[in-house]
């Protein structure tokens, strides 16, 4: 029993030590920094800015979906913190040329800002840890893979890690439900958009469809089943988390967050959804040979989803085979080439890897996490990743102080050479609790399988 104590107690110290290290990373705010910018070979620009006293690391942070402007940090109070711990950070716009979808450039363009930044800094870095957020948090997981030397570590926050194919698919497998099951009789565009603006208008349509559903149980047991397909969460913003077996108020806050606003999250799906297409070539997604009922069967959504179906009076069956009857969206396949070289990661870690994740995100389903996870494991290098889960409501929702606790993290597990307790659930809220930046949510999760989700590339013939 001693024994037991005692190893207890050993483990216990172990865990204030490695936390109170961690969050001593400076004592002092860095008195000064220096900004500097610059251009990279396709017209992009980059900026860096560099404290004094620096601490030797260099991050390395990538920016989500948007306009293509060169950011250093994900907002200024998280920049700031960095800064006072003495990081150096710099970050590229990507091509200004191309797609809002900057997989073609991103990874060239940061590694030229990184090689930039290194003839200014007044040493050696000792280590880059790659940073990201969003579709940045795609690039910095691809960075993890294809870095050949460049950096030593990465912190992925809400990253698009499933990657483009994953999100195409079940983005479109929802959006293809509602057009078939709501308005079988109004045209509705899906996929090949000649601009944002088409998409918009599509997004526009999905909104008025889902007000006018959403007032009939019928509908909303059919809005069930293709908000499903979307992995769209059960948590809405500013909401109490819902019980477990009330499907009925799930799906209104899944409806809340869908559907609600003036730009609404559908809006944001549909208007992105040509800048992926741009820079595919093509349309990067499809419905043909996607069998509806068996995708319903292996997705954590199902119970939720039949349960609302009996209340209606409705035959899930039925409609479950009129969908997978009509499916007959097909893929360009030079577009599914150029996503798949560009933007879906291999799993293939060269160096550790931090993941971040809010549990309720409105645009990158927590869900995405298993998809990856099962990548990297199947890669054999599940031993160089780790996960971490805040419980919050919102797309990228972190507090500079998980940010920063992350980037903590990370470094000292490139430092050491190894994770040991440094990345769990306990240790994180810790570091985060400990730097008086804010508040922290580090919760212990698990997410679902992915809804959609039949392997890295789940199609049995080639769906062109």
């Amino acid at each position: 029993m001693w024994h037991a104590r005692r190893t207890l107690l050993a483990s216990l110290l172990a865990s204030l030590v490695l936390v109170a290290g961690l969050a001593a990373a400076p004592a002092a705010p860095a008195t000064t920094s220096t900004n500097h910018s610059g251009t990279t070979s396709d017209g992009g620009s980059w900026v860096a800015d560099v404290p004094s006293p620096w601490n030797g690391t260099v991050l390395l942070y990538s920016h989500g979906f948007g306009p293509p402007q060169p950011a250093d940090a994900p907002d200024p109070s998280t920049k700031q913190a960095l800064l006072d711990r003495g990081y150096a950070l710099v970050g590229s716009s990507y091509d200004p040329n191309g797609s809002w979808w900057a997989l073609g450039s991103a990874l060239r363009d940061q590694f030229e800002a990184l090689d930039a930044v290194r003839t200014i800094l007044p040493s050696k870095p000792s280590e880059v840890i790659a940073f990201g957020t969003s579709m940045g948090g795609l690039i910095s997981a691809l960075e993890s893979e294809r870095g050949n030397g460049r950096i030593d570590g990465a912190l992925t926050t809400c990253g698009l890690v499933a990657g483009a194919i994953h999100l195409n698919n079940y983005q479109l497998d929802g959006e293809y439900a509602l057009a078939k099951l709501l308005a079988p009789a109004v045209p509705i565009k899906l996929v090949r958009f000649a601009n944002p603006d088409e998409g918009l208008a599509t997004g526009k349509q999905f909104d008025a469809i889902a007000q006018q559903a959403q007032s009939t149980p019928e509908g909303r047991a059919r809005l069930a089943l293709a908000m499903a397909f979307m992995n769209v969460p059960t948590w809405a913003p500013g909401q109490p988390m819902p019980p477990a077996y009330d499907y009925a108020a799930q799906e209104q806050q899944q409806f809340d967050i869908q559907f609600s606003g003036a730009f609404t999250t559908m809006d944001f799906i549909e208007s992105g959804r040509p800048w992926i297409e741009q820079a595919a070539g093509g349309n990067g997604s499809w419905t043909v040979g996607v069998d509806f009922a068996r995708q319903l069967a292996r997705s954590p959504y199902a119970p939720q989803v039949r349960a609302l179906y009996r209340q209606a009076g409705l035959d899930l069956r039925s409609d479950l085979g009129a969908l997978t009857a009509g499916a007959n969206i097909r893929a360009d396949a030079p577009a599914i080439r150029w996503l798949a070289q560009t933007s879906v990661p291999s799993g293939r870690l060269q160096v550790p890897e931090l993941n971040l994740h809010t549990t309720s995100d409105q645009l990158v389903p927590v869900q995405q996490e298993s998809v990856y996870a099962r990548t990297v494991r199947g890669a054999g290098a599940d031993r160089l990743l780790r996960q971490a889960y805040v419980a919050r409501q919102g797309h990228c929702n972190f507090t500079p102080a998980e940010l920063v606790a992350g980037v903590l993290a990370i470094q000292h597990r490139v430092q050491s050479g190894r994770w040991g307790g440094v990345a769990t659930t306990r240790n994180l809220q810790a570091t985060a609790t400990s730097l008086g930046l804010g508040d922290a949510a580090f919760v212990p999760f698990r997410p679902w399988p992915l809804t959609g989700d039949n392997g890295p590339f789940p199609w049995g013939r080639a769906p062109w």
